[in-house]
């Protein structure tokens, strides 16, 4: 469904993956990968993001670099510079919002792992984002600058994750709370890190509704009152 594409960011250009939705238009979303780069599932995302009436662009912030296994993965995660991912996110999210498809004057971001973390991280950054969701988010470089956070964010983790553990999880609601800041976490049970990517259980795209206010003005408003347990189910039955 998709194409790649490149866009301006940092005086240069990026490489990225784009999709739009068969009535050419709706709101826009930037998906942010895992450590491993922009690999098939981070498209096929965007291609069923794209299903559901978004507009849906992965950056891809490796460059053209893919990892091979978790180890090449992990050295790729810490070597990447977290200035420059940031100048490839705001152009991003920039070319979403501009985007003659793009409804709305907001954009959601959504990462996943790695990604999860810079996305809450762009949040903070960019004033075009008007909704925010973090799929088992960390890196241990990425300090998201909180008290600048304006868009409500949706936490999706599990409850066996060795790195981003509950623990933090709810470390980062206590901050979030205290700063007033309009966050919703939800910890699964029984599953561990990564568990959206699992051949046998496969997140479902149309249940994530937390995007699609993202088109209104009013997205923060609209997106505060939704009710996200009964609409975020994960795994397809």
């Amino acid at each position: 469904m998709g194409e790649n594409v490149e866009f301006q960011s940092n005086g240069g250009n990026t490489p990225g993956y784009l999709a739009i939705n068969k009535n050419d238009h709706g709101p826009g979303v930037v998906v942010i990968q895992e450590w491993w780069g922009l690999v098939p599932h981070i498209k096929d995302v965007c291609d069923r993001f794209a299903n559901e009436g978004f507009v849906a662009l992965a950056p891809d912030l490796y460059h053209g670099k893919v990892a091979k296994s978790p180890d090449e993965a992990g050295k790729m995660m810490m070597a990447l510079r977290i200035d420059e991912a940031e100048k490839d996110l705001k152009g991003a999210i920039d070319f979403i919002a501009a985007h003659e498809a793009t409804m709305g004057d907001k954009v959601g971001v959504i990462g996943f792992c790695m990604g999860g973390a810079l996305a809450l991280y762009a949040a903070t950054k960019n004033s075009k984002v008007g909704a925010c969701v973090v799929f088992y988010g960390g890196h241990p470089k990425v300090k998201p600058d909180l008290p600048n956070l304006a868009s409500p964010v949706l936490g999706i983790y599990a409850e066996r994750d060795g790195s981003v553990t509950p623990q933090l999880v709810h470390e980062l609601e206590g901050k979030l709370e205290r700063l007033g800041k309009s966050f919703e976490a939800h910890i699964y049970p029984g599953v561990g890190h990564a568990f959206s990517t699992t051949r046998d259980r496969k997140f479902t795209i149309p249940k994530l509704r937390l995007m699609r206010g993202v088109a209104q003005s009013s997205s923060q408003r609209r997106i505060c009152n939704n009710n996200f347990t009964d609409d975020l189910l994960p795994f397809k039955g």
